[in-house]
């Protein structure tokens, strides 16, 4: 007996999709209502006090996520609608899947489960993750690839969370270990075992556009401005979010200051790479989350930032050619040198912190949030035993292992499910091109490589 073919693509995403969202509304109908105030939140100004402490910061976060990050990854010059779209999808669905999971965990009481701002927030961070992973696979895969992908990522990632900040008790504010490390490592473990051991050479549609890079160069900036407020809103108020609002400041100004040094120091005619701008700057912010509400030096920012681009750049120069040639790890927007390679320095310069505290006679206070929502503790640094200090760094560098461990095998299995025959990748031709997603006026514009527009559009047909 014949197979059945299995369902079209393009079938599949407003299904899925579809399927989905009736599902979250009957959840919703039967399980979802709003957070009783507490009698301390009754009253109407500490209601407000609090709103306007964290809607701010929120809406700061919104900027990032939805147009930052959309704008970061434009560099992709006939990718640009699908690269916007796909992020902010991937968003909303990561995040309603999230708030899903997260309040049948966390915050189920009495048959319901509690909805208030804060719980929206900590949602964000898990999407987070989805963002970035993606990255290492943009281009290549289908949407509805991108989707199944953020389905698989996100209960791995409470888990993850959960097992490194509750269990371990990890100290990680900024979500560098349990954010960049894990989303870094995810993807690359996606993309390892989506494409095996293919190689393909440069798709012409890779290359950027100075307009491209204009864009992508936007998004970096918007990244740059409003990263403090992801650093320091799950911070204690007071003292501890002051520190993080600075020390995020003074390592994101030293990283573009070193990433603009070392990129005309890399080129032989002294010019800079948009490339290495467009993350290079960004990576001080990924480096100081572990360590950005402790009451450090601010010389320590400043190092932490620079040290942070160079590896960054050095990681886009040397490392990532070295891993395509010899792993053939494909990693299409270099999260790894962003991502992975500042997180693992910033968990390090955690534990050397922690270190160097415990013999400071000065009390020195931090405070720790779950990026996914846990209580934030004082933690008294200076009063630290030789003893407690040498243990917490040893967490410090176990919560880095099981992130950077525990993503990479999730998204080696994750990738594994990708290749299921009835989620094909898209067709050569369609790789990288707005085409595949989008009616585009200017069809030559969108030709593969060695490609005629009727070759075009019979991929286009097949793929439908």
């Amino acid at each position: 007996m014949a197979t059945p073919p299995p369902a079209h693509p393009r079938r599949l995403l407003p299904l899925f999709l579809g399927l989905f969202q009736g599902a979250l509304l009957l959840f919703f109908a039967f399980f979802v209502n709003y957070n009783e105030p507490s009698a301390q939140a009754a009253d109407t100004n500490f209601m407000a006090n609090q709103l306007y402490g964290i809607f701010p910061l929120f809406q700061d976060i919104q900027v990032m996520l939805v147009v930052g990050l959309g704008l970061l990854l434009t560099f992709l010059p006939r990718y640009g609608l699908s690269v916007l779209t796909h992020n902010f999808l991937l968003l909303n669905f990561s995040m309603q899947w999230a708030l899903v999971l997260q309040g049948l965990l966390h915050h189920f009481h009495h048959g319901q489960v509690r909805l208030d701002l804060h719980n929206l927030l900590t949602t964000e961070f898990a999407a987070v993750t989805v963002l970035i992973s993606v990255g290492a696979v943009l281009g290549r895969t289908s949407l509805c690839q991108l989707l199944i992908m953020a389905t698989c990522e996100v209960p791995i990632y409470l888990a993850s969370e959960w097992a490194i900040i509750t269990s371990l008790g990890v100290l990680d504010a900024g979500g560098t270990i349990t954010i960049h490390v894990f989303s870094c490592y995810f993807g690359l473990g996606v993309s390892k075992a989506l494409f095996r051991t293919a190689q393909w050479p440069v798709h012409p549609k890779e290359t950027p556009t100075p307009h491209s890079d204009l864009l992508s160069l936007v998004g970096t900036l918007i990244l740059w401005v409003f990263w403090p407020s992801f650093i320091a809103i799950l911070c204690q108020p007071g003292d501890a979010q002051h520190r993080a609002i600075l020390n995020t400041l003074l390592a994101m100004s030293a990283s573009a200051v070193t990433t603009v040094v070392v990129s005309s120091l890399l080129e032989r005619d002294g010019k800079l790479s948009p490339g290495h701008l467009q993350n290079g700057s960004l990576a001080g912010g990924v480096a100081i989350g572990t360590v950005a509400d402790m009451a450090m030096p601010p010389v320590a920012a400043l190092a932490l930032g620079s040290l942070s681009a160079v590896v960054c750049i050095l990681g886009f120069r040397f490392l990532t050619p070295l891993l395509v040639s010899k792993l053939t790890l494909q990693d299409q927007c270099g999260i790894h040198n962003l991502h992975g390679l500042p997180g693992i320095l910033g968990a390090a310069a955690s534990a050397m912190a922690i270190l160097v505290a415990s013999n400071n006679t000065s009390s020195s206070h931090f405070s720790q949030g779950s990026p996914t929502g846990g209580n934030a503790s004082e933690v008294v640094v200076g009063q630290w035993e030789d003893h407690r200090a040498g243990r917490q760094a040893l967490y410090q560098v176990a919560g880095l292992a099981v992130a950077g461990g525990g993503s990479l095998l999730a998204g080696l299995l994750t990738g594994a499910v990708l290749r299921l025959p009835c989620l094909p990748q898209p067709p050569e031709q369609l790789c990288f091109d707005d085409s595949l997603y989008f009616k585009i006026q200017d069809q030559s514009e969108s030709l593969g490589p060695g490609g005629t527009a009727e070759e075009v559009a019979l991929a286009l047909k097949e793929h439908v």
